[in-house]
């Protein structure tokens, strides 16, 4: 089949052709515009709190027929608290610097041509993801205030929930003159449908794929679109020897059970063998009172009899759940093998009292976020001062980290001349 044939059995080529025009208007929305539609869609959707719900509440029903529990059935249900989030996050984008029409360089050339670099829209951008309905609204409003379109693909469990944060965005982008198919859903949640999407080159200008293992693996084997790897978060803390212990403690509890389904959730602890004894007992008690299980290699359950065997497995695992696997290292060049090897490019933490080791860890630990002495659970887009994130890249291009609006759009140069020919 070809890439048109697959657009257009999918509904591909209706919805990207709208959203195509819509991002030609969008390129030139004013902030003013942009900023009122956001507003107005945060003050709708905490009105709508109780619809929102209701509608979530059937994808929670039909999710948990299907066998859907534990993490990711939490990552797929909406609160009230959840959805005064999401209006948060559509206040906070408001808030925000507009990107668009920003000069990031200028100069004169000899021959007086004047050269600026300037922000501008990506255009349409796709997002396909699953679970979590906040994304919808975090999503919509990063594209919308950067000047894109958004194609938004959510799984077919969360689909009610989707459809309602989103009818609720495009009537507030329409009241404040701007095009409702700015914000879409892709209603088809099939994988052919998921297929075409990834490879509508005709109208994706750039594809943000938020999900497990399997949906990476068909992104880099099918997409012929441009596309950010938001990867797994198989994130490490480790604690040196010259830990602050009492603080270390602190840092993987918070970075493992303040939301353990996430993919900023420390799921690996390395300890350096100078405090393992000390510290493994008093940390694994505070874990497995939160109701984490322990999977240790040999010298771990030496110190803590209640871990069960870590397996060679279980290293490379991102779990997404109350589950942490442990191990003592002899030093922190240990330490860093181990996360080259098995680490996923999200996020490292160190606990550290020696500047030098800190630094080291650092500059030899290639994740998109370090962190030295403080929780995993800080990257994230809305800590990072960005209001929303539309994923966090993985991946060293174009951008790396929480995707925040400036990641969403491209820098192209603008020469203005008094008649110079060359």
């Amino acid at each position: 089949m070809t890439e048109q044939m697959a657009a257009e059995g999918t509904g591909i080529d209706r919805i990207g052709s709208r959203a195509k025009v819509a991002a030609l208007q969008l390129a030139r929305a004013t902030t003013s515009a942009k900023n009122k539609a956001l507003l107005s869609a945060a003050d709708d959707i905490e009105a709508a709190a109780s619809d929102l719900i209701e509608a979530n509440q059937a994808d929670l029903a039909q999710a948990e027929a299907e066998g859907i529990s534990g993490a990711l059935l939490d990552r797929l249900r909406l609160t009230s608290q959840r959805v005064s989030g999401m209006a948060a996050g559509l206040r906070q984008v408001a808030g925000l610097a507009d990107p668009i029409g920003e000069v990031t360089e200028g100069f004169t050339r000899p021959n007086g041509l004047r050269m600026t670099r300037v922000r501008a829209p990506l255009g349409v951008v796709a997002v396909i993801y699953e679970a979590r309905p906040n994304v919808t609204a975090d999503a919509a409003a990063l594209c919308l205030k950067s000047g894109n379109a958004a194609l938004l693909r959510g799984s077919s469990y969360a689909l009610r929930s989707n459809l309602a944060i989103a009818t609720v965005i495009r009537a507030a982008i329409t009241q404040a003159g701007l095009p409702a198919d700015s914000v879409q859903v892709v209603e088809d949640t099939s994988r052919a449908g998921a297929k075409a999407l990834m490879q509508a080159k005709k109208w994706v200008d750039l594809l943000v794929p938020r999900g497990g293992p399997n949906l990476i693996a068909a992104i880099e084997a099918d997409a012929t679109v441009p596309f950010v790897i938001d990867g797994a978060g198989n994130c490490h803390v480790y604690i040196d020897a010259t830990a602050n212990l009492e603080m270390a403690a602190d840092i993987v509890v918070n970075s493992k059970t303040h939301r353990p389904g996430v993919c900023n959730a420390a799921e690996k602890l390395l300890v350096h063998r100078s405090v393992a004894s000390e510290f493994l007992p008093s940390v694994s008690k505070l874990l497995l009172d939160a109701g984490v299980e322990l999977r240790g290699d040999d010298a771990s359950r030496q110190l803590v009899e209640s871990m069960s065997p870590a397996s060679d497995s279980d290293w490379p695992t991102e779990y997404l759940d109350l589950i942490m696997a442990v191990r003592v290292v002899d030093s922190i060049d240990e330490a860093l093998a181990h996360i080259r090897r098995y680490g996923s490019g999200h996020t490292e933490a160190i606990v550290t009292e020696d500047l030098t080791a800190a630094d080291r860890f650092v500059d030899e630990t290639e994740s998109a976020v370090v962190t030295v002495n403080a929780s995993t659970r800080f990257t994230d887009g809305e800590e990072f001062g960005f209001g929303a994130e539309i994923g966090i890249s993985t991946q060293k291009l174009h951008v790396r980290g929480p995707m925040g609006l400036r990641a969403l759009t491209s820098e192209r140069w603008v020469v203005r001349g008094q008649g110079q020919v060359r």
